[in-house]
């Protein structure tokens, strides 16, 4: 076999290549034009059965729930589930704290949640952060999804909420999903990329499969390098469905609001993070806990009625498509807090197996068919991973509220029914738990139809639309930052037929993006745009889906890194450091030696970082106090004169005394203008924090 790609353009791309025309219909005007029978394998189950199409897992009618009947669905995700021992297959790099929910708002006319009964209720809780598509040992700060997993141990039972800081996702059908992962995670034959999307087969991936470009410019964005767990969004990704005791439904999207404001990092950083620490989002999260500055987030609605889902631009149970907050906006009913660390790391965030399907009485389902397939696939995976069906048995697992079951045996049981009973119905004074009519779960009664078929909804067809609103939302900035990962990425692939695949779609998105993308690669002529299955649309720009229109202006928890030398001021260090602190802010010291430094009244300050292992890049603002001789050891240094002018490139807020004019020049950094401040007296130091508030200097490098 060869290295050449297996799906070619037609002739009437920008190749001009001819192809032998065999399109499969995905059911969404998409078509996939395949090479004609005997110049590739035909595609077969393990038993050797001829799959007829690989795109759609089979439902009850185009919008209809997957059907359990489906076996190639079934053992395409089952083999994708079992491809990894121990270690997950995909979010293999997690870090957990346990914490607690607590409602703001009862909401009983939506839910019957027994949580949701009354304001005040509060339940235990896990969350577990993660990145998806390296191994254990990979880097926190790759780009990546994140995922943002919630175990709550409420009275009725273990209600996981197990989603992303994304909303939406690459692929509509769950039947996709091994195929997305295998794209992405190191190819086959070499081992290689780890923790990487710039590669060729996760953007030849992506060029065939227009649905992802709302996906892809999310993950091209800032979001998917962001600063800390504590500064991200979560979502439920999903359309769900609330039912309240009258047995009444309506739909229902979650969200998780950051307390703390939203942050990420520019990918300089990032890359320079990654060799710097790359346990930064662990040692982040733990040392905020340790601090008791606990994270916090708002848990959102979206609550909206079939009405709503009829008249919407698009389909509620598209896993590609969002809500913008402009239609229906976010209600919060609770918070979250995270205030302890696990005792063991394997014990609890190896362990914690979770579940979609885990939901309590209150919460449903809908017919998504990515949501369908991990209803399965999750069981199947945790089945796998924890060595057997009992994986309930596990501490970190276990409900909190009282269990019974007549469920017993298997490897590793840790209980099992006592008694003669094991079985039910049965007859028995002492025949153990019975079925509750009142209190058990219940699903929504929803009427259902349709032909049984591989087929996806029309509806579903609008590829563009959304990454057009997502990508004219951003600021100039963040604009740029995408148009540069894109770039960046797509340099990485040694195929120029993919490349230009993948730029054939960003006209669909935004014409000034596909130019700045092709100039970029240097492409000497901009590709053919995709035909799309359905005409985009312009849709109203949506503030909520920026970072930079929605950060909070504080200083709270984030880490000032103050560059000190022997003699530095005393009275202008106490300056910095005491308003940092007040703030609910950090200071990390770095300095020449781990020791630290004598200041000039005598005191020893003590560093936590040595000048080389404590880069600019680990901190959300620098500080540089020093004496005349100390800034001329310093500018002899390297790591110091890349310690300023990574601050300067990274657009970070820079204080620094007058005596740190010999650093600034050898590293090439202007001491002036806005975003710099020179700290001739004490006083200044309050008006340098201040700025300090908005995080970023973005003027320096727009």
């Amino acid at each position: 076999m060869t290295d050449e790609p297996l799906y070619r353009p037609t002739s009437d791309s920008q190749t001009g290549t001819d192809t032998v025309d065999h399109p499969v219909q995905r059911g969404d005007g998409v078509e996939l034009h395949q090479r004609p029978d005997g110049d590739t394998p035909r595609l077969t189950t393990a038993q050797g059965v001829p799959v007829a199409d690989d795109q759609n897992s089979l439902k009850a009618g185009a919008r209809g729930p997957t059907l359990m009947e489906d076996f190639h669905f079934r053992e395409k995700i089952f083999h994708f589930d079992h491809e990894r021992i121990p270690e997950r297959v995909v979010h293999a790099r997690g870090y957990g704290a346990h914490g607690y929910l607590e409602v703001t708002e009862a909401i009983p006319e939506l839910t019957a949640a027994s949580l949701f009964q009354k304001k005040g209720n509060r339940v235990p809780a896990f969350v577990r952060f993660s990145t998806v598509a390296g191994n254990k040992g990979s880097a926190d700060l790759a780009r990546d999804v994140r995922g943002f997993a919630v175990k709550l141990y409420t009275d009725e039972g273990n209600w996981d909420i197990v989603g992303n800081n994304i909303p939406v996702f690459f692929i509509q059908d769950a039947l996709k999903f091994p195929d997305l992962i295998h794209s992405v995670k190191a190819a086959p034959d070499r081992g290689f990329p780890q923790a990487q999307s710039a590669h060729d087969n996760f953007w030849d991936f992506i060029s065939l499969m227009p649905e992802a470009m709302h996906m892809v410019m999310w993950t091209m964005s800032d979001r998917a390098i962001p600063r800390s767990f504590r500064f991200m969004e979560g979502f439920g990704v999903h359309t769900f469905r609330f039912v309240n005791a009258e047995g009444q439904g309506c739909f229902v999207k979650f969200h998780w609001k950051p307390k703390q404001g939203l942050q990420s990092v520019v990918w300089d950083e990032a890359v320079k993070i990654m060799g710097a620490d790359p346990d930064f989002h662990r040692r982040d999260l733990w040392q905020a806990i340790q601090n008791g500055d606990f994270p916090e987030w708002e848990l959102g609605v979206q609550v909206f009625d079939d009405a709503f889902a009829d008249d919407f631009e698009f389909d509620v149970l598209d896993a590609t498509k969002l809500i913008p907050e402009e239609q229906v906006p976010v209600r919060i009913v609770a918070r979250l807090v995270l205030d302890r660390m696990v005792d063991n790391f394997f014990a609890e965030t190896e362990q914690v197996a979770f579940c979609t399907q885990n939901i309590v009485r209150g919460i449903d389902f809908t017919n998504d068919p990515l949501l369908q397939g991990r209803n399965f696939s999750y069981l199947d995976t945790q089945i796998k991973r924890l060595g057997g069906p009992n994986f309930t048995h596990i501490p970190i697992n276990a409900p909190k509220c009282p269990f019974h079951h007549f469920q017993q045996d298997g490897h590793m049981a840790m209980h099992n029914p006592k008694g003669r009973a094991n079985y039910e119905p049965n007859s028995w004074a002492q025949g153990g738990p019975r079925a509750d009519p009142d209190a058990g779960f219940r699903s929504l009664a929803e009427p259902m139809a349709g032909d049984k078929r591989r087929v996806r909804a029309e509806d579903f067809a609008d590829h563009y639309s959304q990454a057009r609103q997502f990508y004219r939302s951003q600021t100039a900035v963040e604009q740029e930052h995408i148009a540069s990962a894109l770039t960046f990425e797509l340099s990485k692939v040694e195929t120029p037929e993919i490349r230009e695949r993948v730029v054939s779609h960003l006209p669909n998105i935004d014409t000034d993006l596909a130019k700045a993308v092709a100039k970029g690669l240097g492409l000497t002529k901009m590709p053919k745009a995709q035909k799309p299955a359905k005409e985009p649309i312009d849709l109203p720009v949506s503030d909520k889906l920026s970072i930079h229109k929605n950060q909070r202006a504080n200083f709270k928890g984030r880490k000032l890194g103050l560059l000190v030398s022997d003699g530095a001021d005393a009275a202008l260090v106490e300056a910095l450091t005491k308003p940092v602190k007040a703030a609910g802010g950090l200071v990390e010291v770095v300095a020449p030696v781990i020791a630290g430094v004598t200041l000039s009244d005598g005191t020893l300050l003590a560093a936590q970082q040595k000048v080389d292992g404590g880069p600019s890049v680990l901190y959300d603002a620098v500080a540089v106090v020093v004496t005349a001789k100390g800034a001329t050891q310093f500018a002899a240094m390297h790591p110091a004169k890349a310690f300023v002018a990574d601050a300067y490139a990274h657009a970070k807020f820079i204080a620094y005394s007058p005596e740190a004019e010999t650093l600034f020049d050898a590293a090439g950094v202007p001491q002036r203008g806005d975003g710099m401040v020179s700290l001739d007296a004490a006083d200044e130091a309050k008006a340098f924090l201040d700025a300090c508030k908005a995080l970023r200097f973005w003027d320096r490098v727009a």
